[in-house]
């Protein structure tokens, strides 16, 4: 499969720079892969859209202001992304310029410093893959993630060129645990009111995936197959995990995103081969990590809805949503996204000035 078949043009003018207010005002696509149809409404419509034998579930991760300005020793800005924490004041992150091992980064308004490292973490932690590095701050763990909290700012993709009001524009209503460095965006459309009537109507329920640094890598390879996923930790409780077990006997799942997609896919099959062969058995509750690269072809075990956003041309979640359109999951075999429904809809989507990407316009797909 080719990186180019995952192509589309979209005018700069459509990448929403803020989130519509209300955020349940946003547009809503709604794309019936049975029929192929594409109808056009709003996120308020959802309590009407959704089917009543459905039930949900949403990743209730909380995204980190882990975007921390600095200087080096040399007197030289850096920009620093914390991807993950390890313990004892210490983290991975991403850079920009990139770090030696040695080099030490200071923060304006605080006498925090940390020392970066250009190593590989101790046993029993992540290995940094070529674009992280593993940094120490010196400040003690009980002190450390406050002060970063309140020196740093939302990591925000590159896409959005202005400042965020708030960080809650960021963060998902029902956002409770983990450490994010990017926001589960098709819950950002959220809000009190809809939320409150979808619970009354709907079983809602709740997983935690950390959202990593897959999120901000793009695929490189032109046959994407070799591309590998960044590693991504989750959890499910064993009260979601029954809930769910119980729920999928007689009822469909919708998922709310596609990290809260990816989890259930890597947690709720039987896969003696690897991530093509999967056979639904049961959400088994814990903690776990997931690398699971999806595109077409490919056959989904538990989910069998799923609300999005509009993601980017060539992206790993783009593909994700293409092989949900198309066969083994629809009658349509996919060649590529242009002729696609997928594509069709995006093409629609323009046409009507729907709003893309993380604060854009969304998608439900049934």
């Amino acid at each position: 499969m080719k990186l180019s078949s995952f192509d589309y043009h979209l005018p700069p003018t459509l990448i929403a720079q803020s989130p519509i207010d209300p955020r349940d005002h946003a547009k809503l696509m709604l794309i019936n892969r049975t029929t192929g149809s594409i109808t056009h409404h709003h996120i308020y419509d959802l309590p009407q859209l959704i089917p009543k034998s459905y039930f949900i579930v949403a990743n209730n991760t909380k995204v980190f202001p882990a975007r921390l300005l600095g200087r080096k020793s040399t007197g030289g800005k850096v920009e620093i992304l914390l991807t993950k924490p390890l313990g004892h004041s210490r983290y991975l992150c991403i850079s920009k310029p990139g770090l030696k091992l040695g080099d030490v980064v200071k923060f304006e308004g605080s006498d925090l410093v940390g020392i970066v490292h250009l190593t590989v973490t101790s046993a029993g932690q992540t290995k940094p893959t070529s674009y992280e590095r593993t940094i120490k701050f010196n400040l003690e763990e009980s002190t450390l993630r406050t002060t970063l909290s309140q020196i740093g700012s939302m990591p925000t993709p590159p896409y959005i060129k202005k400042m965020l009001g708030n960080n809650a524009e960021y963060q998902t209503l029902y956002a409770k645990y983990g450490f994010s460095a990017a926001a589960p965006t098709a819950g950002l459309h959220f809000t009190n009111s809809l939320l409150a009537t979808i619970k009354q109507k709907y079983s809602w329920n709740e997983i935690t995936l950390n959202v990593g640094l897959g999120t901000f890598l793009p695929v490189k390879e032109d046959d994407i197959s070799h591309h590998h996923m960044h590693s991504e930790p989750y959890v499910i409780n064993s009260s979601t995990a029954q809930n769910i077990n119980t729920l999928k006997q007689s009822q469909k799942l919708l998922s709310i995103g596609t990290t809260t997609m990816r989890a259930l896919e890597s947690n709720a099959t039987y896969n003696p081969r690897g991530y093509k062969s999967l056979v639904f058995q049961e959400v088994t509750p814990g903690s776990y990590s997931t690398d699971i690269f999806i595109y077409p072809p490919y056959r989904f075990s538990i989910t069998d809805a799923l609300l999005t956003n509009f993601h980017l041309p060539g992206s790993t979640l783009l593909m994700l949503v293409s092989a949900f359109c198309t066969y083994p999951n629809s009658k349509e075999h996919f060649t590529n996204f242009e002729n696609s429904l997928l594509g069709r809809a995006y093409t629609e989507a323009i046409a009507h000035k729907y709003r893309f990407f993380s604060f854009g316009d969304a998608m439900l797909i049934i």
